[in-house]
């Protein structure tokens, strides 16, 4: 019997689907990703069945609808006994390396009936500061004083940074794991005769805070950042938690120009992802497995990025910005 083929899941955490450049975001800069359609196909109408993370994962890792089993809230993660795609593909035979996210499997289980090998991509020895006077740095303990300015002027809720001049925490743990899942792929490369791979691959980008480095930051050009969706107050019949949020995220007086920036770095978090499965890719073909390996790229839900006046997302609104994802496949030959 032929070896059966390696399967690459290259997930992404908060990605809307217009946030890609083939699907029509003309300031978007997704090369990797774009090109990667040579060899594949793009779904334009992929959608997530839940707008957030324990759900949305619970759902695409067990292939059944989250109310099924319960998964309605962010609480509520696997049990034991639930099927995982992750478990079955080790139980038949492939080498299952699970690197980044979990929100699937409680902290106090063991993971050994998921995959072979676990990595989180937190380096807990590394003691730098990753706050960098920011909030939402990263470190609990160094965060600045939250003031009732910055609650009254959508500071706090926006979730919006900006331009990152060194890594935090959230942004250093992504680099870490596409260097854990390179090394994997090279080493891989070395063995012979083994078995095939199914290398799960959770990334934190693009989720909030919005946040990114240069060359990514830079490369946005602000002038084709797509119009927002109109705010929520102005539309009628919508889920009644949009309008709550709306009134507290306190995002109305914010100009045209603050909101295109927030979404500008949204934009370049989705370029560095997109950088960084590149360079995925790069290893697979240096190594002459890209063409044995399967490839899907996709995310667990979206965001609403400034649409409608809002920021992040909520639990149970179905808006195309929060369920509308990509969904990017490219089969082994």
């Amino acid at each position: 019997m032929a070896k059966k083929p390696n399967i690459l899941f290259f997930v992404a955490d908060q990605m809307r689907a217009d946030s890609l450049h083939h699907l029509g975001n003309a300031a978007s800069v997704t090369p990797n990703i774009d090109n990667i359609l040579n060899d594949g196909v793009s779904f334009e109408n992929a959608y997530c069945q839940n707008p957030v993370c324990v759900p949305s994962r619970c759902s695409f890792l067990t292939g059944l609808y989250p109310h099924t089993t319960g998964h309605r809230t962010m609480h509520f993660l696997q049990r034991e006994n639930e099927p995982n795609i992750l478990k079955e593909m080790k139980n038949n035979g492939y080498e299952v390396i699970w690197i980044g996210g979990n929100d699937i499997v409680p902290r106090d289980k063991l993971k050994t009936a998921y995959c072979d090998a676990y990595y989180e991509g937190i380096d807990f020895t590394d003691t730098r500061d990753f706050t960098g006077g920011k909030l939402f740095g990263g470190l609990a303990d160094n965060q600045p004083v939250v003031t009732e300015e910055m609650m009254n002027d959508g500071s706090l809720y926006s979730f919006y940074i900006g331009k990152l001049e060194k890594h935090d925490l959230c942004s250093q743990m992504d680099w870490n794991r596409v260097k854990i899942a390179i090394d994997y792929i090279e080493r891989k490369s070395k063995e012979k005769d083994t078995k095939p791979f199914f290398l799960y691959c959770s990334l934190f980008f693009p989720h909030p805070p919005y946040a990114c480095e240069d060359p990514w930051y830079s490369m946005i050009d602000r002038s084709k950042v797509p119009p927002r969706r109109p705010n929520i107050q102005t539309l009628k019949d919508k889920a009644s938690m949009l309008y709550g949020i709306n009134e507290k995220q306190h995002l109305d007086n914010w100009s045209e120009d603050r909101f295109t920036e927030l979404r500008a770095t949204y934009l370049a978090m989705v370029s560095r992802f997109d950088h960084q499965f590149g360079m995925i890719v790069d290893k697979l073909k240096e190594t002459n497995q890209y063409e044995d390996t399967s490839i899907f790229v996709y995310s667990d839900h979206g965001d609403y990025t400034g649409d409608y006046s809002i920021c992040e997302k909520v639990q149970n609104c179905f808006e195309n910005p929060v369920s509308n994802i990509p969904l990017v496949v490219k089969p082994a030959k």
